[in-house]
């Protein structure tokens, strides 16, 4: 079987020949005899595609690149996805302007000068300022000069996000819209370039379309989520349709690509750390519900990501139709694998079994037996997906990959 159709058969609940075993990167230093240049540079850390759109990368990450990293795991037995990013619009109408103010302004750390991106939209204007913190350790994402309006980082160093008040939600309807048509013919074109190198090389190829609570939360803060839809339910509700109106147009774009295999969703920040299960099944489960049928309708099949609190809400994904679910992580989620097996043995497809963390610690005995405990309790459920949750670091050791790829293949 090749990657490809090895992945799809889990996914399916189809016998494979073993066990796939997938890492995503995210700045992982290129292991040693795996280097190689992209336009007569090194490229010293892998990334993928999926971060495309929302973080600044320290080197660019082409095209060939992600095939280049593809093409390394293939070499060693691992397997891989290609992974797209769908682009999002802005209403053309819509003026910004940027400063950068110097330390502790507007109430900010007197350590960073404060980076700012005021709006114009046709609702009225809306501020975006966060803190510059300098340069970040190396092979991880770095800091615009700016203030991007998506942006992982952004939460930390918020000094003002973007929606502080129910007044400022009709402004995001602006700033969030389906993509344009020049945006539309980029995905599709970007897809395209990637068919022939996916089938050449039996791999499967994902796309990142849709964002649910992960945007609410960017723009809001992990606080003002949760205080928005307590104190203010109508407009929080308002928040998550302007945001589910445009992941559904930019999942159907995905879904209907010819090529595409696998469309995903973000849900970092939907899980029990920051939401009841009430919560969840008010504002996550129907819009989720509504886009794994988008999907389905095409005949591809739906991920979503959420690292922590799956034993409460893991079973209520399924429901909602998700195929694949990132992560299972027994380490910083503390769920156990016999609880996993119980939750979704059968009902769908879970990767992860093990963290990135065991990879750093050092202690080959702790990797073996965590890698082996995944394979043995959740393997012979048949949809099951090794990984490490939920990424390989620029401080993760090429050695504990290594140690836990030779695990994984004693099993095979």
């Amino acid at each position: 079987m090749n990657s490809r159709d090895r992945i799809l058969a889990v996914i399916e609940g189809r016998p494979v020949d073993h066990t796939p075993l997938l890492f995503w990167c995210f700045g992982f230093p290129a292991p040693p005899g795996m280097q190689w240049q992209t336009n007569g540079q090194p490229v010293p850390f892998w990334y993928t595609k999926r971060l495309e759109h929302i973080h600044t990368l320290p080197h660019p990450w082409e095209l060939a690149d992600e095939f280049q990293r593809a093409e390394a795991w293939l070499s060693l037995g691992v397997d891989d996805l290609l992974e797209v990013s769908v682009p999002w619009g802005m209403a053309p109408e819509i003026r910004y302007h940027d400063q950068r103010l110097p330390p502790g302004a507007s109430g900010g750390d007197p350590r960073y000068p404060v980076l700012v991106r005021e709006y114009e939209t046709p609702s009225g204007r809306l501020r975006h300022a966060v803190r510059q913190t300098g340069p970040e350790p190396e092979g991880w994402p770095v800091q615009p000069d700016y203030v991007p309006l998506f942006e992982d980082y952004n939460v930390p160093r918020a000094i003002q996000h973007a929606v502080r008040s129910p007044k400022h939600v009709p402004m995001i309807r602006h700033l969030y819209r389906p993509p344009d048509q020049l945006q539309q013919g980029w995905f599709l074109e970007r897809v395209a370039q990637m068919r022939p190198f996916a089938l050449e090389r039996g791999l499967a190829v994902q796309a990142w379309s849709a964002f649910g609570m992960d945007a609410a939360v960017w723009l809001t803060g992990p606080e003002g989520a949760v205080m928005l839809a307590l104190d203010a339910p109508e407009a929080f509700r308002e928040l998550m349709e302007t945001i589910a109106e445009t992941d559904y147009v930019r999942t159907e774009l995905a879904a209907a690509a010819e090529g595409v295999d696998i469309v995903c969703q973000r849900g970092w920040y939907s899980s029990t750390d920051f939401w009841s299960p009430k919560l969840f099944d008010e504002y996550v489960y129907p819009y989720t519900a509504e886009l794994a049928a988008l999907v389905h309708r095409y005949g591809k099949k739906f991920g979503y990501v959420v690292t922590t609190g799956l034993a409460k809400i893991g079973q209520r994904l399924a429901d909602a139709g998700v195929d694949l679910l990132y992560y299972i992580d027994p380490v910083m989620d503390k769920i156990s694998l016999e609880t996993a097996r119980e939750l979704f043995g059968g009902r769908t497809t879970v990767v992860g079994g093990t963290s990135a963390v065991s990879l750093a610690s050092g202690q080959p005995e702790r990797i073996r037996r965590e890698v082996r405990s995944a394979l043995d309790i959740l393997g012979p459920t048949g949809r099951f997906i090794l990984s490490a949750t939920d990424a390989l670091f620029p401080d993760t050791p090429w050695e504990g990959v290594r140690q836990m790829i030779d695990v994984w293949k004693e099993s095979w």
